[in-house]
């Protein structure tokens, strides 16, 4: 019987980490992306156990030979999201003359929260700059409206079906537009915003489907990379934050950051587990942030809960121009022609966002 444990545990360990190799977009396959630290841990288990309880034997090498290719395959994912990395942006340095910095709070709020004042009192401690929200409903923004008003310039969308957004800005927002980009059901944020010394840059917040295992992951890949292609084609430095529905290390999420040329503050750093908030062992992230080459990095932490599946997010950043910062691989010629494929599909199909109906 436990012959049969370990070697079952090895096995479905080895068959979870070779499922994102498939190359359909597909919440069978895709769903696998998000586990890679909790199934690598687990494959641990037999490689511990098997030569301490079992014979060495051709089975006992094969359990332990499958539960290292496991950790090896997940390590190769996640470990440039740890201390062991270079640093893909770079950090701030104090000194440089002139340098405005400026800080974002981003959280999905989870529409069906009714724990409204915890969020209000992160805004009021931390009282960032720009504040970005997801989720939100009317009642959200009449709840927070005492300190959301503080603010001078917004851009809001409340919706009853888990997509609805706020941004809030105590910087000047020289052009703020609610764009669908691929779903009539979808909203996205495209803002323009000035800092102090007069510097401008972009900002685009997204919030695309999240994966299920019965539904096709169409929807959440084109939208990631209609937003890599927009980032691509800028005329200031840019951001795009927001909860993605999909982890740092998918080849989706690598394969925006090939398009946009943007940076991942995360690499080098640490992993920022934002979901869920509710289950210790089920955590990764889902909820980032992306900049520019003309940024540096001030500080990024991960709040306490709000009372949402989601922790929020705090980052603080500085618009430099000269800066340490590392780029991305360039796209190849697949990374364009795979995000024409999907962004042209999801195009020219009607249907619901997915999970519009799970806060009725």
């Amino acid at each position: 019987m436990t012959c049969f444990l370990l070697g079952s545990l090895a096995t479905l360990c080895l068959v979870a980490s070779l499922m994102p190799f498939v190359p359909v977009a597909h919440g069978i396959f895709r769903i696998f992306d998000f586990c890679r630290l909790q199934i690598a841990a687990i494959a641990a288990v037999p490689l511990i156990l098997t030569p301490v309880i079992l014979p060495l034997n051709i089975y006992s090498y094969a359990f332990m030979g499958m539960s290292l290719v496991t950790i090896v395959i997940q390590l190769w994912y996640i470990i440039r999201f740890t201390p062991l990395w270079r640093k893909q942006s770079a950090n701030y340095n104090p000194d440089r003359r002139n340098a405005t910095t400026f800080s974002l709070l981003v959280c999905n709020v989870k529409q069906g929260n009714e724990d409204h004042s915890r969020l209000a009192r992160l805004i009021e401690k931390h009282d960032p700059d720009i504040v970005v929200l997801m989720e939100t409903d009317q009642a959200w923004l009449n709840s927070l409206a005492s300190v959301l008003d503080r603010y001078e310039f917004d851009l809001s969308c409340p919706q009853d079906n888990s997509y609805g957004m706020h941004l809030a800005s105590r910087l000047k927002m020289l052009k703020g537009d609610i764009k669908f980009l691929l779903n009539e059901k979808i909203p996205s944020f495209h803002c323009l915003l000035e800092i102090e010394n007069g510097h401008t840059f972009e900002m685009i917040s997204i919030h695309p489907d999240p994966p299920i295992p019965h539904e096709d992951t169409i929807g959440r890949d084109a939208e990631i990379l209609l937003a890599g292609k927009l980032a691509a084609k800028r005329r200031h430095p840019m951001i795009i934050t927001g909860d993605l529905n999909d982890v740092a290390w998918s080849e989706t999420t690598r394969r925006f950051l090939r398009i946009s040329r943007l940076l991942d503050p995360r690499q080098g750093r640490g992993m920022y587990n934002t979901f869920d908030a509710r289950v210790p062992f089920l955590r990764w992230p889902l909820d980032h942030i992306f900049h520019s080459e003309e940024f540096e990095l001030v500080s990024i932490s991960r709040e306490p809960s709000v009372g949402s599946d989601h922790f929020p997010m705090f980052y603080k950043f500085s618009l430099v121009y000269e800066n340490g910062n590392s780029l991305p691989e360039k796209p190849t010629e697949e990374d364009f022609e795979d995000a024409e494929s999907l962004i042209s599909t999801e195009k020219n199909r009607p249907r619901n966002p997915i999970g519009e109906d799970w806060e009725d």
